[in-house]
């Protein structure tokens, strides 16, 4: 067990190496930060040299994997980190000092258990890509195929465990003062964290994620995911198709190469819509360094360590919570909030039907670039915070993939208006599960179930409730030590129970 020592010097740390940067400048002179938070910060920049221009990409590398996590997701995000900053942050896409190549090279061999010239005919030593899990090199198998090695960093398990220790910790002290920050759920908010971001270090389950994610967009011919190599893949390496395009981050060559940028964004979006409300299965670290552009117009993902699922009940909640945020139905919103818990009954309906009114009409049918998001979320916040509303953990996902997409698309297309793109798909997914014959469909196959499990539902009533004269049911069985027993003793009680079981088996069918 860490200490609490240990925990607070981590976290003194972390703060030294934001400073040093110049990454807390920002928080430092923003006039709605608390004295008390400025004061911590001056400390923790107190004597040291603090650049001009504040390096975050530097800051968030130096403090860990974790930490470029959060910094690649701010990364789609100029309009909240600024312009400067979110490109400074994209560095962290793919441009993290890779491990040397003698060390993949043994994890490689290591984990396929073969020498590499056995299963590659060649294999580039220079990455094409290194991100804060894992580095993905070029290769050609034996059979004469390109393919993409993706290979975890030697270590990476222990350094993730230990910073995200260190978070749960902070998280459980500042739930403890209560108030708004018990509100705002630190401690499950960060154990969903943990969750997605622990199972990015298993390579088979995204191979998994990959495969499963490829049948679900067939119906989406515009979005493509690469094959997976099984016979190639283990827990630290995975081997897929090698894919040509160019990242959605180079704005430039995407241009250059005759791409329509409104297509791209408009794609975008119903891609992930197609994911999120039709499938409940979904890419949740769609950065624009994931993202491909290939030759026929197509979007290519990649790295699917982190994704999400939503349950049917949510998707539909979410799906009539966009449609009328599209169409201004505030009050069938506010309805869905009460329905699904997110807003504690005591609360009054109309009133939270007026506030959601006053954050939606400024920015409803408006181009994201004309939006000002700033206002938008000091609205929501206020909203969230004046009607109890908790954080939903398991809706984290979800929202974090929605703020990227948002912000790669408008990063693609500033003009594009997303009410525009997303309204038709949403209204025509509520009409498929909402219609008449969803409803029909629905109510067959509830009501099927339900007469498939009768047989089993009469059974544990009539052993609950026997018949007069029918034999008494077993007594409970005693409590009984376990002893230890060794040697011929041990084989000599398995030998009876196994004999015992043959015996009732027989007993039974024959």
């Amino acid at each position: 067990m860490t200490s609490a020592l240990t925990h607070g010097w981590r976290l003194l740390r972390w703060g030294r190496i934001l400073a040093k940067h110049g990454a807390l400048r920002g928080i430092e002179r923003d006039p709605n930060t608390p004295a008390a938070v400025r004061r911590l910060v001056r400390v923790a920049r107190f004597g040291a040299r603090v650049p001009a221009v504040p390096r975050y990409a530097d800051a968030f590398q130096a403090i860990g994997p974790a930490a470029i996590k959060l910094g690649q997701a701010l990364a789609t995000r100029p309009d909240l980190v600024g312009e400067a900053a979110a490109t400074d942050l994209a560095r962290l896409q793919d441009a993290v000092p890779p491990v040397p190549f003698a060390r993949i090279r043994a994890a490689v061999e290591t984990s396929l258990e073969k020498p590499i010239a056995a299963v590659f005919a060649s294999f580039e030593e220079e990455p094409v890509g290194a991100a804060s899990i894992a580095q993905v090199h070029r290769a050609v198998t034996t059979e004469g195929r390109r393919v993409a090695v993706k290979v975890l960093r030697p270590g990476i398990e222990e350094d993730l465990h230990r910073a995200i220790e260190t978070y749960e910790w902070a998280a459980a002290q500042a739930e403890a003062f209560g108030g708004e920050l018990a509100r705002l759920r630190p401690r499950l908010t960060i154990a969903t964290f943990r969750q997605w971001t622990l199972r990015e270090l298993d390579l088979r389950r995204e191979a998994a994620s990959a495969s499963e994610l490829a049948e679900n967009m067939a119906a989406e011919p515009s979005f493509t995911v690469p094959a997976i190599d099984w016979s190639r893949t283990t827990r630290r390496v995975m081997t897929l198709e090698w894919i040509d395009g160019i990242k959605l981050s180079d704005r430039r060559a995407l241009i250059a190469a005759g791409h329509d940028m409104n297509q791209l964004a408009s794609t975008l979006v119903r891609g992930f819509l197609r994911q999120a409300i039709d499938d409940g299965f979904f890419h949740a670290d769609l950065h624009q360094g994931n993202l491909f552009a290939l030759a026929d117009g197509r979007i290519c993902a990649i790295d699917f360590g982190i994704m999400g699922r939503v349950n049917r009940q949510a998707r539909l909640w979410l799906a009539e919570i966009l449609h009328g945020l599209v169409t201004g139905n505030y009050q069938r919103v506010a309805e869905i909030h009460f329905e699904a818990g997110y807003v504690p009954p005591h609360h009054n309906l109309a009133e939270f039907t007026t506030a959601l009114r006053a954050v939606g009409e400024p920015i409803r049918g408006l181009p994201v670039k004309d939006v000002s998001v700033g206002q938008m979320l000091d609205g929501l916040f206020a909203i969230t915070r004046d009607f109890d509303m908790v954080t939903q953990p398991h809706l984290l996902l979800l929202q974090k993939t929605m703020v990227m997409v948002e912000g790669v698309a408008s990063m693609l297309d500033p003009d594009i208006n997303m009410w525009d793109v997303s309204g038709p798909f949403v209204k025509e997914w509520l009409r498929s599960e909402l219609g008449p014959e969803a409803w029909l469909a629905d109510r067959i196959h509830q009501d099927l179930g339900t007469l498939a499990r009768l047989p089993e539902l009469l059974r544990r009533i009539e052993a609950h409730y026997p018949a007069p004269g029918a034999a008494p049911p077993p007594p409970p069985l005693r409590q009984v030590e376990v002893v230890r027993i060794g040697g011929g003793w041990r084989y000599l009680v398995i030998a009876l129970v196994a004999l015992m079981a043959g015996m009732e088996i027989a007993r039974l069918f024959f």
